[in-house]
């Protein structure tokens, strides 16, 4: 019996292309699936390079922090969350639906964890520091009496917080105050507006510093910290 190749090679095209639509179809099924079934929260983007921190913070304490850190609470929070009522809720209400509550304590940190961590990335930016400007300023030095006490108070919530912890810049009502909050802890269960952020985890400076916290602390203030970003924050 003699075998049309012609024939053979169109059957096995025909196929090879019925198999590749199923795998499309079974694929675009279960990716449908899956995001119904888990809503997840994404981290976002650095905005901008891993090294152009230095020599503040460096790259390698950069994609640890970023790459290890951060994604790891979000990973965990995406885990914890799947088939509760929190899976469609974004971080926020979150946030606010688990704090003050030990028996969602560990979505609670996560969370919030999740959250400060990109809110510390925006109130980072390659030459910062310096001071601030228009609406902020005149805010800040009604608040605190000029630019410079604004920064002592930061330097000294960072420095003094015992543990790992956070510093912040937040708006209460009508005025601005810095707090501290210690491991995942955020202003916004406190009923205040965060403006900025300093993180004082040691994994985000021990690298560098080691245990100089305080020489972190002042670096940020002086070369880093974006008051722009505070000043959008203020006017949102």
């Amino acid at each position: 019996m003699k075998i049309n190749k012609d024939l053979v090679v169109e059957d096995i095209t025909r196929r090879q292309f019925l198999n590749i639509t199923k795998a499309v179809a079974i694929t675009a099924a279960v990716g449908s699936f899956t995001v119904k079934a888990r809503a997840e929260h994404v981290q976002p983007k650095l905005p901008y390079a891993m090294n152009a921190l230095e020599p503040v913070i460096s790259e390698r304490t950069l994609s640890f922090h970023y790459g290890k850190h951060h994604s790891g609470y979000i990973n965990k929070l995406n885990n914890q969350i799947i088939g509760t009522k929190y899976a469609d809720m974004p971080l926020e209400k979150i946030i606010l639906a688990t704090a003050g509550n030990p028996q969602e304590q560990s979505i609670f940190n996560n969370a919030a964890q999740t959250w400060n961590h990109s809110f510390y990335w925006k109130s980072l930016t390659p030459n910062g520091g310096g001071e601030p400007s228009g609406t902020l300023k005149q805010k800040i030095e009604s608040s605190f009496g000029s630019i410079e006490k604004c920064k002592e108070e930061l330097s000294t919530a960072a420095g003094t917080q015992f543990g790992s912890g956070w510093a912040w810049l937040a708006i209460d009502s009508d005025q601005l105050k810095v707090v501290k909050t210690s491991n995942a802890g955020n202003p916004m269960t406190q009923g205040m507006k965060p403006l900025l952020t300093i993180d004082v985890w040691e994994h985000a400076y021990y690298l560098d510093y080691q245990n100089k916290r305080a020489d972190y602390v002042k670096a940020i203030l002086d070369k880093l910290l974006n008051w722009e970003f505070a000043a959008k924050n203020l006017s949102s």
